[in-house]
């Protein structure tokens, strides 16, 4: 396997119609990526070949340019997105990643229908239902292919650019960490790297004046922190995440997701998330928490 010469990055973005390719590519313009969307694919392969060889001063630092293409893309088809890849990939002069972003088939047809839009894979009379569905499966063979797949069934704007900016920043800062609290009975976030899972400790739940309140809340804390596996388990779950630095550093990770998940999403996991988020930063670890399913307004 060739070496890349050098730390530039061609990142071929793709996905579901829906899925948010376009704040995807919105992020890395403002990450500093080179961006150009759904050019014919023969002149995206020669967009590439000339990107590739443009000499570029080193002072300037690592440099990006990132090229949609989707089922909207003229003279585009799976077999021939999979070539250029292949093609570009084997050249062994820049590092070359495939991003692949997806979403739910409920909700794509959802974002279509209230946004009124026409689906590219629906021809006039087709059901949209059938040509979300015509999408994916002739799709399917381009995420298999993808070094990293995003589903951004249940991520906000704000999420996708956040998971965004901590793959691919062109600048890279050490391993981000991105903590996230999340409700069971909702499944658990896709985009996770660890899980874990806190429905051992006491629920506040079952506690009358907690049970309004989130995890968030100076008594709730207090109740699930009495509990006499917290702190062990605390330190437990920071030191083994703490332990796994430097081999996921060493294998290129530039961003790790890490899931605390309790029944609700409110109480255990919410407060479990915050503390070992502390932990970390303490630890010298740059760590963002984030609440998936604790509510607009925390309860606090």
């Amino acid at each position: 396997m060739n070496t890349p010469l050098r730390q530039d990055r061609l990142l071929i973005v793709s996905g579901l119609s829906g899925a948010g390719k376009s704040s995807a590519m919105k992020t890395l313009e403002d990450l500093g990526y080179d961006v150009v969307d759904n050019l014919p694919l023969s002149m995206a392969w020669q967009l590439a070949g000339d990107w590739a060889t443009t000499q570029r001063p080193a002072v300037a630092g690592p440099q990006g340019l990132a090229i949609g293409v989707d089922s909207r893309t003229r003279e585009f088809s799976p077999e021939r997105l999979t070539e250029f890849v292949t093609w570009l990939r084997a050249r062994g002069d820049m590092a070359v990643e495939l991003l692949f972003l997806d979403c739910d088939d409920e909700l794509l047809f959802r974002r279509f229908t209230e946004t009124r839009r026409r689906h590219p894979m629906g021809p006039s009379g087709q059901r949209l239902r059938d040509a979300v569905t015509a999408e994916r499966a002739a799709m399917n063979s381009v995420r298999d292919q993808a070094e990293h797949v995003i589903d951004t069934t249940a991520l906000s704007t704000h999420d996708l650019r956040a998971l965004i900016t901590g793959y691919y920043a062109l600048s890279a800062s050490g391993l981000a960490i991105s903590i996230v609290s999340f409700s069971y009975r909702r499944g658990v976030p896709r985009e996770a790297d660890l899980v874990f899972d806190v429905r051992f400790l006491k629920n506040p739940h079952y506690v009358t004046e907690l049970r309004s309140y989130s995890g968030r809340n100076k008594d709730v804390g207090a109740f699930i922190s009495s509990d006499a596996q917290f702190a062990p388990a605390l330190e437990a779950f920071g030191k083994l995440v703490h332990a796994l630095m430097d081999g996921y550093t060493r294998e290129g990770k530039s961003y790790l997701t890490i899931a605390v998940g309790c029944t609700g999403g409110r109480h255990r996991s919410v407060f479990f998330a915050e503390r070992l988020g502390e932990f970390l930063r303490q630890a010298g670890h740059g760590a963002e928490v984030r609440h998936r399913d604790m509510g607009a307004d925390g309860g606090n």
